[in-house]
């Protein structure tokens, strides 16, 4: 498998085709927003499908890519055709925590503190490259992302439903970066990789531009709303549905529980990170049409769900081993209940 895609199949006629009428069910409508994303996005289709199953089980996502992969472009696609708000916060050194949360101020006319809500209040929150902030400010969102609200002044503020961080990472410039911790790392759903495009994609991309393909108006480039927040809120409780085995289950603990014995690695997986990958795995098993969660469903969500995960010990990094290969050879080692 991969390691830049999702499962074999994904975003390539794997689940039915939408009917796209008015009365078409919530699942139609999730699977419509792949095929709407790529009229602005190009060889993206596993990003896209790994977004979408994000929204269904209510995760967040890291995109990782160099610059110039369609990041942000796919984020904002995505609100557009979700008919969500988004907002979009370029994460430097000096952005302060209430930059991201908002804080209270004081207004001389009414003599009372009012909120200044921040961007954290919306649907789609883009963290463009989250780690170019210190750790401080990338602490603001972790009640943000477990919680689904912010503390300002000690009060709880709930943030919108549905609510979701897609932070941007790069994965080959490190100067005057901040690491994610572990402990964040492991509250995002999904690590998806954008690969650089194929020959025969980069032309696609170079032909929509020549006929007049502008990025900032996704409205002119005809996309269009295909779901909306009810759509996303009755397929969520459509995705709890979704029936898992005694031995699925089981499947996905030996999974984890390998990663913390391989002799690799420094730091295995939490169970945080198997309720995550049988909540992903859900969700592409009712993408896919199905009531239940197979193996394969599974092995296809492993690599995403897992790798952002692992901690290696310092000795294996320095002989090239790397997160996607320990998954890998878990997946391997571990057996397929039948």
């Amino acid at each position: 498998m991969s390691t830049s895609t999702i499962p074999e199949g994904v975003g390539q006629g794997a689940a039915p085709a939408p009917t796209g009428g008015p009365d078409a069910d919530p699942r139609e409508r999730l699977v419509a927003v792949r095929s709407e994303v790529a009229k602005a996005i190009v060889g993206q289709d596993a990003a896209v499908t790994g977004l979408v199953i994000a929204v269904l089980a209510g995760g967040h996502v890291v995109l990782e890519g160099v610059p110039g992969v369609a990041k942000t472009l796919l984020v904002r696609s995505l609100a557009q055709t979700l008919a969500v708000d988004t907002r979009r916060v370029q994460f430097t050194p000096d952005l302060m925590p209430g930059d991201v949360t908002g804080s209270l101020i004081y207004d001389a006319r009414s003599a009372e503190f009012s909120l200044r809500e921040g961007p954290v209040f919306t649907n789609l929150l883009l963290a463009d490259e989250i780690n170019r902030t210190p750790p401080k400010t990338q602490a603001a969102l972790l009640e943000a992302m477990e919680e689904r609200q912010v503390s300002i002044d000690g009060t709880p503020r709930p943030l919108p439903d549905p609510f979701m961080v897609v932070a941007t990472q790069n994965p080959v410039e490190y100067e005057g970066t901040y690491p994610l911790p572990e402990a964040q790392l492991d509250r995002f759903l999904l690590k998806l990789v954008l690969p650089l495009p194929e020959r025969n994609q980069e032309i696609e991309v170079l032909s929509r531009h020549a006929t007049g393909f502008d990025p900032r108006d996704l409205g002119g480039a005809g996309l269009s709303a295909v779901a909306g927040p009810a759509d996303l809120a009755a397929a969520r409780e459509q995705v709890r549905t979704v029936g898992a085995s005694a031995e699925v289950l089981g499947y996905i603990v030996d999974l984890v529980r390998a990663t913390r014995t391989s002799p690799s690695v420094a730091l295995g997986v939490s169970p945080r990170g198997a309720t995550a990958l049988l909540a992903s795995a859900r969700a592409w098993a009712w993408l896919s049409g199905r009531g239940y969660v197979t193996p394969d469903d599974v092995k296809a969500l492993a690599l995403p769900t897992l790798r952002h995960r692992i901690q290696l010990r310092a000795e294996a990094e320095m002989e090239g081993v790397t997160t996607e290969s320990v998954v890998n050879g878990v997946l391997r080692s571990v057996p397929v209940p039948r």
